[in-house]
């Protein structure tokens, strides 16, 4: 007897679809436990971060005293100033990448000559690059010419981390976008800077919001680089976030794992904001006609 053709929306089921979907929602349960564990020992208090699993009475307070002066005096750090701090080092770090890295993809995107590939891989060599292995001339540079625990040394360094993510990410929107639109502003009489600027740029602009928010979350997140090369005045929320860890006192787990939890709400933030740019920018290209 053949079987019956599915009709829209149903699916047959057997062991292997059945054991398919079991597996996925075990990696799915492993995948997001950290995040549920850390939640919740973010609403312990002391004496219930290590004594007790689920049965605790949850509380905000850990929260309170992260933003509060009580945290300043565990950690030395003010965490809300360290929370600033990111955001100063980050957007920097996009923007540089932006203005210098949208007109780099776009000449990478356009013009194919002797080098161009062998360009284009050296400048994502600085993205897969170890970070360790560039951190002590680093430390040696910034301390001799004074960018050492300074706002502009730490922009500087994180568009490392910024600009090949962004620089690779839109020369393939550049490349996916047609040249007979620019070819066309040209014959009306638009100069090649002109017509890369009115025309490129706003076609490419859900692109352009993707990348940098990628790059706004990558620098968000990088720890090596702040950690050796900033110091109590300029301290970013990745280095502030660990000090709740104590330096061979007491831990205090579920005040770190509050702070990671405040840590994370920027890049979310940013994300929600500009939620339809970044829809549009990660489908641009993907469907050709």
């Amino acid at each position: 007897m053949a079987a019956r053709e599915l009709g829209p929306g149903e699916r047959r089921f057997s062991p292997a679809s059945v054991g398919a979907d079991a597996a996925l929602l075990v990696w799915f349960v492993f995948s997001l436990f950290p995040l549920v564990w850390m939640v919740l020992l973010a609403l312990k208090t002391n004496a219930e971060q290590i004594s007790t699993y689920f049965a605790f009475t949850p509380t905000l307070e850990n929260f309170a005293i992260v933003l509060s002066d009580e945290g300043t005096r565990l950690t030395s750090v003010n965490f809300t100033q360290a929370i600033f701090t990111s955001v100063v080092y980050c957007v920097g770090a996009v923007i540089v990448s932006l203005v210098i890295g949208i007109p780099a993809a776009y000449a990478a995107g356009r013009w194919q000559y002797r080098g161009s590939n062998d360009v284009m891989f050296t400048i994502l060599s600085f993205r897969f690059a170890p970070e360790l292995m560039v951190i002590v001339p680093l430390f040696v540079i910034y301390n001799q010419i004074g960018l050492f625990d300074t706002n502009v040394g730490m922009i500087w360094v994180l568009q490392l981390v910024t600009m090949p993510l962004i620089v690779w990410i839109l020369r393939s929107y550049f490349q996916d976008m047609p040249a007979e639109l620019e070819q066309a502003a040209l014959l009306d009489g638009y100069t090649r800077r002109r017509a890369f600027v009115m025309v490129a740029l706003p076609l490419v602009r859900p692109g352009i919001a993707a990348a940098a928010l990628l790059a706004f979350i990558f620098a968000w997140n990088n720890y090596v680089f702040p950690l050796i090369l900033t110091g109590s005045q300029h301290t970013p929320v990745t280095v502030a976030v660990t000090r709740f860890l104590g330096g061979g006192g007491q831990a205090y787990y579920n005040l770190t794992a509050a702070a990671a939890l405040i840590a994370a709400l920027p890049p979310l933030l940013v994300a929600l904001s500009i939620q339809r740019y970044l829809v549009r920018g990660l489908s641009f290209g993907a469907v050709k006609a």
